[in-house]
Order: C-alpha cells, then sequence, then structure tokens
C-alpha cells in the first residue's frame, strides 16, 4: 500500500451504524488515513430517521468529510424524482462504493481504497475490487487498530454498540 496520505477509507453504512451505536466515529481517523464517505452510503444513513441517522449526519459536517459522488446516487435521485415506481434501494451502497474505487483505480497514480463493511454478502469473492483497493470487516479494522496500539480495545467497542441496541455482525472477515 501507499503511504497513509494516499489511502482513502470508505465505510459502508454497516460500520457507521456500528461505530455511531458505540459513541466511536472517530476510531476512523486512527490511521490517519483520509475518511470519506460515498454519496449513496451517506444518502442510506441519513434518508430515515434511525437511532443514529442524526448523529452520522452531525458528525459529516462537523468533520467536514469528503463526499463522493457517483452515477449510482445521481440515477437513485432521478428516478425518485421523476418516477412514481419507488426506486431500488437494494445494494445501492455497494454500487456505488464499487464505482468510487473503479475510479480510483484509473487515477495516476492510482489510488488506494479501504472499503469497511460489515454485510455479509460483501465478504464473498463476487464482490470485485480494483488491484488497488482493499475489503475489511468492522470487526477486523477494531482490531488492526488495537493491534496497532491506536485503541484500547476492539472487543469494548463491540460491546458498547451492542449495550446501545446494534444487532453487530458475528461476521469475521478475513477468517480467523
Amino acid at each position: 500500500m501507499s503511504s497513509n496520505a494516499d489511502i482513502v477509507l470508505l465505510p459502508d453504512a454497516g460500520p457507521l451504524i456500528t461505530l455511531a451505536y458505540a459513541d466511536a466515529l472517530d476510531v476512523l481517523f486512527r490511521p490517519a488515513w483520509s475518511v470519506q464517505l460515498v454519496d449513496m452510503v451517506l444518502h442510506e444513513v441519513t434518508r430515515n430517521q434511525t437511532p443514529t441517522s442524526e448523529k452520522l449526519g452531525l458528525w459529516t459536517k462537523e468533520k467536514q468529510l469528503t463526499v463522493l459522488p457517483t452515477k449510482i446516487f445521481q440515477h437513485y435521485q432521478h428516478i425518485q424524482a421523476t418516477s412514481t415506481a419507488t426506486p431500488r434501494k437494494n445494494n445501492l451502497g455497494e454500487l456505488a462504493t464499487q464505482e468510487v474505487m473503479n475510479g480510483f483505480a484509473l487515477m495516476e497514480p492510482p489510488k488506494t481504497g479501504v472499503f469497511l463493511f460489515e454485510d455479509h454478502k460483501i465478504a464473498r469473492a463476487s464482490f470485485l475490487l480494483p488491484d488497488n483497493c482493499r475489503k475489511v470487516s468492522t470487526r477486523a479494522f477494531l482490531l488492526f487498530l488495537e493491534q496497532k496500539g491506536w485503541l484500547e480495545s476492539a472487543a469494548e467497542i463491540e460491546r458498547k454498540a451492542i449495550l446501545a441496541g446494534r444487532a453487530f455482525s458475528k461476521l469475521r472477515f478475513p477468517q480467523e
């Protein structure tokens, strides 16, 4: 991988929600990578009133996070504005993230993307990423931070999220 400044962490909706439940969103900054949000993912976590939607919206503004535009979100908005049919919602955040990472691969030099996820479907090989990008589960990311000494306890964040009401994924990826 490149230097820390060249790495972009792209969290999916699941990790954002889990870390919001645990009041631990700022752990995303511990590796000193750039934290950016994909527009469709941000929409997914803020479009409905949930226990974490307002917190995530405020955190995004407070941290002045870059929100990366995608054709996927643009299309979603167009369908929502011009059609009486309900636009498709399933997997759009993941598709938009793939779009962003494919764009990273076309940059010169390619930008390194780290996709933070919590969904079992994403762990499968069918979720394709360019060679310059990685995918890592929330649990594996927290353990990475703990191993580096940037986090006292990965298990404590998981515990806080669960106690606050989050049904945290049992996914272990990479598998132990």
